[in-house]
């Protein structure tokens, strides 16, 4: 009997893991993983921080990597790449067998690039350079500025994973910058078949920013009645978001401008289902798979979702399901004084912060690792000593 993730790809969804480390690769278990069905990997700072800071898995690296006189951020994209490339090589036979479908290992650009076009693509690039496998996305934010880097490297046939999607109007634009990307490509008279990119839509910390706010509104004082009706939205927007983005991915996929595209090999972008771990001990640990299953998408699972949903997760279409619904919570919490555009900017915005936090803790690490390596060679270079401690 096909296990639930061998269902969920029977559907048409992809399970992708949420995480990264060395231990994780080297010991075996993200090859277990493969073997389960497991298409594809992602990984952020914050994750990429947990990893670096649980042990000592990265000390010999980081020890060579000062011997040459590399600065923390350096060392820091060094330890990623290494990482990043050793998952793609595991993953290498997926992305054969589904002819560049799955199999993909994402590396996400700076978020202190986040405001800055001409970075974001500048580093992009240099990633794509230096790892030189065909199943890497490079993670670019779905920031003002991010919006136009998305679509130059889509026009030189970097593939991207567009992440920190949080609102409707954002995804909109992400799919135009791809669409848009694609008619460069094919305009230089490059194959499109080759192409490929996914769009991280951002699931559970909507519902934990709208939940806060409703409680906000109930705990000022409300009727009983107006109480109930509140209560009635918890743990509601963010499935409903997800379901109309869904639908405007439908919209825009089935359009003249794709069909063209897709008539010279073009693969839709798939929504990808993020952020899916369940925060809310109230709601359900499968939550945001069960509710979120549907063809051409990708749901990228922490492990304790993962073995939750391999456990007892239900594998049935749902995601557009209830559409009549979702809309009416969108607008049932407009009513109520939440706007949705608020919400998504505050998440966009805190997500930026929120893995530029990472990266600012994880270059301390890696100088606090660094400073007694130094120490034990002392006939390293004056200067190393000053660049470390940048």
């Amino acid at each position: 009997m096909a296990t639930p993730l061998e269902q969920l790809g029977a559907i048409g969804q992809s399970p992708w893991y949420d995480s990264i480390g060395r231990t994780f690769i080297k010991s075996g278990a993200l090859r277990a993983l493969i073997d389960r069905d497991i298409r594809g990997v992602t990984v952020n700072p914050t994750i990429f921080e947990k990893a670096l800071a649980a042990g000592s898995d990265y000390d010999v690296s980081i020890g060579a990597l000062v011997a040459r006189g590399a600065r923390p951020y350096g060392i820091y994209e060094s330890l990623l790449i290494e990482d990043i490339t050793a998952a793609a090589d595991l993953f290498r036979p997926t992305y054969e067998r589904s002819a560049g479908q799955d199999g993909f290992v994402s590396i996400e650009v700076s978020p202190a690039l986040a405001h800055d076009t001409a970075g974001t693509i500048a580093e992009a690039r240099q990633f794509i350079g230096r790892i030189k496998r065909p199943n890497v996305l490079v993670k670019v934010p779905a920031t003002d500025e991010g919006i136009p880097a998305i679509r130059q490297l889509i026009g030189e046939g970097i593939k991207v994973n567009i992440t920190l999607i949080f609102a409707i109007t954002s995804y909109e634009r992400v799919m135009e910058a791809y669409l848009a990307g694609l008619e460069q490509l094919a305009a230089r008279g490059r194959p499109l078949e080759t192409m490929a990119s996914v769009a991280s839509f951002f699931v559970s910390r909507v519902d934990t920013e709208v939940d806060q706010r409703l409680d906000s509104i109930i705990a000022a004082g409300v009727s009983d009645k107006r109480r109930e009706e509140l209560e009635a939205l918890r743990g509601k927007a963010a499935v409903a978001n997800a379901r109309i983005a869904y639908q405007r991915f439908q919209q825009t996929f089935a359009g003249e401008r794709f069909q063209a595209l897709k008539q010279k090999g073009a693969r839709v972008q798939r929504p990808l289902w993020a952020s899916t771990g369940t925060k809310n001990p109230a709601y359900s640990d499968v939550k945001y798979v069960e509710e979120l299953i549907g063809p051409d998408t990708v749901n990228t699972m922490p492990l304790a979702t993962l073995e939750a949903f391999q456990d007892h997760g239900r594998v049935v279409r749902t995601i557009d399901t209830h559409l009549d619904d979702a809309y009416l919570t969108i607008n049932r919490l407009e009513d109520a004084g939440i706007s949705m555009r608020e919400v998504t900017n505050k998440l966009l915005m805190d997500g930026v912060q929120l893995f530029s936090d990472s990266i600012a803790r994880i270059t301390r690490v890696i100088g606090e690792k660094s400073a007694p390596l130094l120490a034990e060679h002392p006939e390293q270079p004056t200067g190393l000593a000053r660049a470390i401690a940048h």
